[in-house]
């Protein structure tokens, strides 16, 4: 079969099928008719051309090399719709789901990409088609090379060979740009000589040929308001054939053999379309039957390994360790699959853990692996005795990084998401709830060892993906070892006091007892406190409290509605108190107590890496990030957190305003920059600029409504937000806002700038590259779209100050590594970062963690740290 190279101008079939169709849009309110035009067309080609090899090619920009030649090209052209703008970055997606290259290239124009690309397939013995709506690119066409344009809409199409060509111009393809040079095109901008249009100069080229000879013979020609204006315009017409001129050189890094097509993502197309509401293009596409992909599951070689010996272990293998349940701290593990270049293999897991050959290899950090969730199969490893090392690539980590929106919840998503298909999802493997089970043990050594093939088929697709995205240096310097510091935190816990927190539970519940009696004498009557229906009746028929808002079943006792009730009567903040004491004691201190490991008096909570979409860890089981602090009862909840060793103490690091630095240094505002520069508080400075007033006339409330303000601003706060935290009217917040952004333009500015730059390319970046992709930003639906919005403003700021935080655990395990300390750390809390330390190392780590943590990034403002140190986590706050 011979090659056949589709070449695809993507911007302007993108444009053709906008404007071809009418506005159409999802439940989400995107708009989708340039993406359904474009898959239309897209499925029309792949059925009638059967290409083997096909491109899309975008124009990466406003401005190209022809601009330093006529500044004015293109100059004409309206700005691109909204409507349109928000559809790029589906189409992209689009072709990334059916596995179709993409490429653009900073100073040149698709067409630049194509005229280069097609000499090459030329040259190479392709045959070459050119799907566009733009005719300059006939100029391409030739013997291997068929340019098509579309005509009317985007599925009738011209087909201009050489032949074509000269049948319709009398001219050769490459006359075609002699023809634009004369008549110039309006599309383009291009001015050409004023007063010849396609007639007269298709005359002139016959006769003289090429646009050089007609301008050396200007005396033949007959006419002579012809022959003035040929000599007027000589300049202007050679530069307009240069800037109809398409390269065939341009500095294109991409190679024939990687445009090479290969659909073998029907679930990524499938899910993509249900997004985009294109339901009837589903049963259009050419999806393996389940029976075709059953039998194609039967082909993996693998084998069960009973006897484990050297030769099974090579220098790169991709392994997966298969844990039963989701906690993989107390889940058991049930087997283990690896691939290398010697085969397929499922260890059963008494086998492997029992194994010094496997534990040799999994220690032995010369020998690269290739895992999915790395970070537990650590920590599972660990509690046999085998530290495992040597990760190279982790799947889980990747998949994230490229879409932190996308599920990684399971092994059979993520792996199909990156064109591995031949695998079931868990759920159909063991069933799910209670008829969850270990299958017989042919059917788990083959799914585990399938998952091992999936990782090893994935590295190389996520690694061109992340250097695209240029996230490469995120995931191997940041993201991959940082996982490796949580698995240790996760391994080594943190001790409690188990006899402490018990005696709080027993204060907590004596302070219950007190309150509710408090509440019954308020009330009038004993009545259940925790029942919604009885509270409403007491608090709204009885005390007849103004209605705030009402359910289905009755009156809303929800904390909202109860906190704008509090200055109306004094029972309802006893009720406020007792809610938040009833949960800090079954929820903190009960919760607690059932997950301290009764071996070593520790929790091991697990950081989860790969959940919030602005890079923010989080905790689980217990969430140890959500102890509450704004209570007294619950800030003394950390003073069951101790120690491990004797005569060691907690030391605690915490970032100040680490958010606002982020947002002065991204924001580039001058005088927020200033402020941290001269080490001023930001809230007084904030208050002395929007109340313009001098520092000593700034009123503690004028300081806390700034402080609103400030972090506010970091959320994408609305004016009903603020007046709801200040207590104020929409109104007073709104001109507090207006006054703040007048004060601060360049944060305005911003705020501005990152919504436009989201909506263009449906995402947003972080200051290490980390991203979030947003297409509601586009959203028809107002509240769909200010929320977008408000995301793309705060994702930033908050996403850098993940990273920020994220790189100090990696610059501090490294720097107590250098200085041979016994430090250990123990837990990350947003901002803060909780170490044990033996008592005399206290004076080293006040030295060296803000030293660390400060300069964990540079930014154009300084990053100031905070440390305590105490007995206790209380202590050390």
């Amino acid at each position: 079969m011979s090659n056949k190279l589709i070449l695809i101008d993507g911007n302007s079939i993108a444009y053709r099928a906008f404007f071809a169709l009418p506005l159409l849009n999802n439940e989400k309110g995107i708009h989708t008719n340039a993406i359904y035009g474009f898959t239309t067309m897209l499925m029309k080609i792949l059925n009638e051309e059967k290409p083997t090899h096909i491109l899309v090619a975008f124009d990466a920009g406003k401005t190209t090399f022809r601009h330093e030649t006529f500044k004015e090209y293109k100059g004409t052209r309206q700005k691109t719709p909204p409507e349109l703008s928000e559809q790029f970055p589906f189409i992209r997606e689009l072709l990334d789901a059916y596995g179709i290259q993409r490429y653009e290239l900073d100073n040149y124009e698709a067409d630049d990409i194509i005229g280069t690309l097609s000499l090459k397939a030329e040259k190479e013995g392709f045959e070459v088609k050119v799907i566009s709506g733009d005719k300059d690119l006939t100029q391409l066409s030739s013997k291997e090379t068929t340019v098509c344009i579309t005509k009317k809409g985007i599925t009738d199409i011209e087909e201009y060979t050489p032949e074509h060509i000269n049948e319709k111009y009398g001219l050769t393809p490459e006359q075609i740009i002699d023809m634009k040079g004369l008549m110039g095109d309006a599309s383009d901008n291009i001015p050409g000589v004023p007063g010849i249009g396609e007639k007269t100069a298709i005359k002139l080229l016959k006769e003289f040929n090429t646009l050089e000879n007609l301008l050396e013979s200007i005396e033949h020609v007959s006419g002579k308001k012809l022959k003035e204006k040929l000599v007027e315009y000589k300049e202007q017409a050679i530069m307009s054939k240069q800037l109809a001129t398409i390269t065939r050189e341009a500095p294109i890094t991409i190679e024939l053999n990687e445009t090479k097509y290969k659909n073998e993502n029907d679930e990524k197309l499938i899910s993509l379309f249900k997004e985009l509401g294109f339901n009837s293009l589903i049963d259009k596409l050419d999806v393996k039957t389940s029976l075709e992909q059953e039998e194609k599951m039967k082909d993996l070689p693998y084998e069960i390994v009973e006897n484990i010996t050297e030769e099974l272990f090579t220098s790169e293998s991709s392994l997966y360790v298969e844990i039963l349940e989701d906690n993989y701290h107390t889940g058991e593990i049930i087997g283990l699959g690896m691939s290398n270049q010697n085969g397929t293999y499922f260890f059963p897991a008494d086998e492997a853990l029992k194994s010094p050959l496997f534990k040799n290899w999994a220690e032995d950090e010369t020998k690269k692996k290739f895992v999915y969730d790395g970070k537990a199969a650590i920590v599972s490893l660990r509690r046999f005795g085998i530290d495992l090392k040597g990760i190279d690539f982790d799947l889980l980590i990747a998949s994230y990084l490229l879409n932190p929106s996308e599920n990684v919840d399971d092994f059979a998503s993520v792996a199909k998401r990156h064109g591995f298909t031949d695998i079931q999802s868990d759920e159909q493997v063991y069933g799910k709830g209670v008829k969850q089970k270990v299958p017989e043990k042919k059917v788990l050594a083959e799914h585990v060892a399938r998952k091992a093939v999936g990782i090893s088929s994935v590295v190389d697709h996520c690694l061109k993906d992340l250097e695209e995205n240029n996230q490469l240096q995120l995931f191997e310097e940041l993201e991959l070892p940082l996982s490796f510091i949580l698995a240790t935190m996760e391994s080594t816990g943190i001790k409690v006091d188990v006899q402490r927190l018990k005696e709080m539970g027993e204060e907590i519940l004596g302070r219950l007892q007190t309150i509710e009696a408090k509440i019954f004498d308020l009330a009038g009557e004993m009545f259940n406190i925790n029942s919604p229906k009885q509270l409403g009746i007491i608090l709204f028929e009885k005390l007849e409290l103004p209605v705030i808002k009402k359910t289905k079943t009755g009156y809303s006792t929800s904390a909202d509605v109860l906190e704008k009730l509090e200055s109306k009567h004094e029972i309802v903040r006893e009720i406020l108190h007792y809610r938040q004491l009833g949960k800090l004691q079954s929820t903190y201190i009960e919760g607690l107590l059932k997950v301290v490991h009764s071996d070593n008096s520790r929790i091991h909570t697990r950081f989860n890496q790969v959940l919030a979409q602005t890079g923010r860890l989080s905790s689980v089981d217990p969430n140890l990030q959500n102890i509450p602090i704004r209570l007294e009862e619950g800030r003394k909840l950390r003073q069951a957190f101790i120690p491990t060793e004797k005569d060691w103490l907690i030391f605690s690091a915490d970032y100040s305003q680490v958010e606002l630095r982020v947002l002065a240094h991204i924001a580039g505002d001058e005088k927020l920059i200033a402020a941290f520069n001269e080490n001023m508080d930001i809230h007084t400075k904030t208050a002395m600029d929007v109340f313009h007033v001098d520092k000593d006339d700034v009123t503690d409330n004028m300081r806390r409504q700034a402080k609103a303000v400030n972090f506010g601003i970091v959320y994408g706060i609305s004016d009903y937000g603020l007046s709801q935290n200040l207590g104020i009217t929409r109104k007073e917040a709104a001109s507090f806002i207006e006054r703040y952004f007048a004060s601060y333009p360049g944060v305005k500015e911003y705020m501005n700038d990152i919504v436009q730059d989201a909506k263009e390319k449906g995402y947003v970046s972080t200051i290490l590259k980390r991203r979030r992709y947003i297409p509601e930003i586009t959203s028809r639906n107002f509240n769909i779209r200010s929320f977008a919005e408000r995301t793309a403003m705060n994702t930033p700021i908050q996403g850098s100050a993940a990273d920020i935080i994220k790189k100090a655990m990696i610059d501090m395990a490294a720097r107590l590594k250098e200085e041979k300390l016994q430090t250990r750390l123990l837990l990350q809390v947003h901002d803060e970062l909780i170490f044990e330390a033996p008592s005399d190392e206290i004076e080293i780590l006040k030295k060296i963690v803000p030293e660390v943590m400060e300069n964990a990034v540079d930014l154009v403002v300084p990053l100031k740290v905070d440390y305590a140190f105490g007995p206790t986590w209380f202590d050390a706050k």
